[in-house]
């Protein structure tokens, strides 16, 4: 696992809020886009499962660890409440878990080792060179934000920020790391969460998903 220390803070410009809360509340590494994005692979990697697998692995997370939620953007809008209620059951809903850094590097040779390797799983995992995009912060409206509330998708704005979202957002002021499932808790040791029994739960509810959604395909008449 790499080293990781956290972002100095720095002063930003008060037009986009949500890379304020990223980068001077968490010390996480931004990219500037629209809408705003998060680097993986320095504080933590992610696992990208459909909503449907990744509801059942969240007995095998701290109440700390982080999880998000993003739904597909050609989804209607609606209220953020709703969508809430119901976003296990939404088509196209996708879940990220944060888990230790490296863990992405990891993720092949652990499939193969619980024997899940030669199947093909809606499972993916992002890791150092990549990003996803920035859930939005709790308590911040969704859609394009400014200093004023007016919205902007100019350069440095946030953009449409609002299809990811936290379901358990993480603590301004709390190194995350501890709280991220990683290799090294395999046993029982220390205080974070057990990366295989989550990547083991995933996986199978992952397949469990795959064959729910080709039975209930219709037949194809020749």
């Amino acid at each position: 696992m790499l080293p990781t220390v956290p972002l100095p803070r720095r002063p930003l410009h008060p037009s986009d809020p949500v890379r304020q809360w990223y980068e001077n509340e968490l010390g996480w590494a931004t990219v500037p886009a629209s809408p705003l994005r998060l680097v993986a692979g320095l504080r933590f990697d992610v696992l990208d499962v459909p909503a449907e697998a990744g509801v059942r692995a969240l007995r095998h997370l701290g109440p700390a660890s982080p999880v998000a939620l993003r739904t597909s953007r050609s989804a209607p809008r609606e209220d953020p409440a709703a969508r809430h209620e119901k976003w296990p059951a939404r088509h196209g809903t996708r879940m990220w878990l944060l888990v230790a850094a490296g863990s992405a590097e990891e993720l092949p040779g652990l499939l193969d080792w619980l024997e899940w390797g030669a199947l093909a799983l809606d499972l993916t995992a992002i890791g150092a060179g990549g990003s996803i995009e920035a859930p939005l912060p709790p308590g911040m409206p969704e859609g394009p934000l400014t200093a004023d509330g007016a919205g902007t998708d100019g350069p440095g704005g946030s953009g449409a920020q609002g299809a990811a979202v936290w379901l358990r957002p993480p603590e301004p002021g709390c190194e995350v790391e501890p709280s991220l499932p990683t290799l090294s808790a395999v046993g029982g040791g220390g205080g974070a969460p057990d990366l295989v029994r989550l990547v083991d739960t995933v996986a199978t509810q992952c397949h469990r998903v795959r064959l729910r959604r080709a039975c209930a395909q219709p037949p194809a008449y020749s």
